[in-house]
């Protein structure tokens, strides 16, 4: 995919393929630019888990069309990037590079991003916009890790059928915690929530759904300490407010504690706040022609509308950013 000076692979380069590089991949390619996008899973990312994606604008049952779930809404985000000339590869990146000679060809002019492959490709562009997202974090409790597939999940929609009138324990007490236990009350009426603070941390309207579903009992002031079970969980060791631990059966932990950005790529290259995302300016950049956009983004609110909003920044503002390599800046 060279251009005809065999200079760069795209104008834009994006790295993951979630709510926010979908949309930086539509609004790129319909600025003109040509766009790869550059994903190790599939496109959609962690937003492929939510159940009912009932809070992103419009996205209502009368008045307009009707609720998709998280996985329908990203295949139609990325159906309509492609539509607008966009192009995607599915691997991974393994390290993301300045080269500040410039690209081959261009006589020595502004640099480039090299961004090298899982497959040992390479890949060269002016603009790259980070959209890698965040991984979920792990407690770190007894049995979390040897158990994990057996009965812990940290993704109640790819595991909670597997748990069908099964007794469940959530632990956390955020949006995705909320709508975890929300989803899994409908596969389970033994749904018990523990969270370690006196309230949710979560969207009000949530956190009201869950106190009045019959189906979920809340406990608050509570903390896991260990996860039991050989081949599968069989129990967890809580600790209530009073400090006593006692024993919880259950068949199923499903843990939702916060996530840690995917920032590995950029460490070098763009700053971090002291939580390790990536801190950027209004037009989402972090760095001349490096910008930031969805989770791995420093933000004070981190929402599937929040990620596609930056992405379209980022797109918008990195074709600006070309065309003032190109001396077509518009006023």
């Amino acid at each position: 995919m060279r251009d005809k000076d065999g200079m760069f692979d795209a104008d834009l380069l994006i790295l993951g393929a979630g709510p926010a590089g979908l949309s930086a991949a539509q609004y790129g390619s319909r600025a003109n630019l040509r766009v790869l996008a550059v994903e190790e899973m599939a496109p959609g990312g962690q937003a492929l888990n939510i159940g009912l994606l009932e809070n992103y604008p419009g996205n209502v049952g009368r008045g307009g069309f009707p609720p998709r779930s998280g996985f329908e809404f990203c295949e139609d985000l990325h159906r309509q990037a492609e539509s607008f000339g966009a192009q995607f590869i599915m691997e991974g990146a393994v390290s993301v590079v300045r080269e500040t000679a410039g690209a081959p060809g261009n006589g020595g002019g502004p640099g480039f991003f090299a961004v090298t492959l899982s497959g040992g490709g390479v890949l060269c562009a002016p603009a790259v916009i980070l959209a890698t997202g965040a991984s979920h974090r792990a407690l770190g409790v007894p049995g979390e890790q040897e158990l994990e597939g057996r009965g812990v999940s940290y993704c109640a929609a790819c595991d909670g059928p597997f748990f069908k009138g099964k007794r469940i324990l959530v632990v956390g007490g955020g949006d995705s915690a909320c709508d975890g236990a929300q989803y899994l009350s409908r596969l389970s009426d033994t749904v018990i929530m523990i969270h370690r603070k006196g309230m949710f941390r979560s969207q009000k309207a949530l956190a009201d759904r869950v106190l009045s579903n019959p189906n979920i009992t809340v406990r608050f002031n509570t903390r896991l300490v260990e996860i039991k079970g050989e081949n599968k969980v069989v129990s967890a060791a809580l600790c209530g407010a009073d400090c006593a631990v006692y024993e919880q059966p259950v068949d199923a932990v499903f843990i939702f504690a916060g996530s840690v950005p995917k920032t590995s790529l950029v460490k070098d290259l763009a700053p971090l706040d002291e939580a390790g995302y990536v801190v950027t300016d209004q037009s989402m950049a972090a760095s001349p022609g490096l910008y930031a956009a969805g989770d791995v983004r420093s933000s004070p609110f981190r929402q599937v509308v929040v990620a596609a909003g930056e992405g379209a920044v980022a797109a918008h503002c990195a074709a600006a950013y070309i065309d003032s390599l190109k001396g077509e800046i518009y006023r």
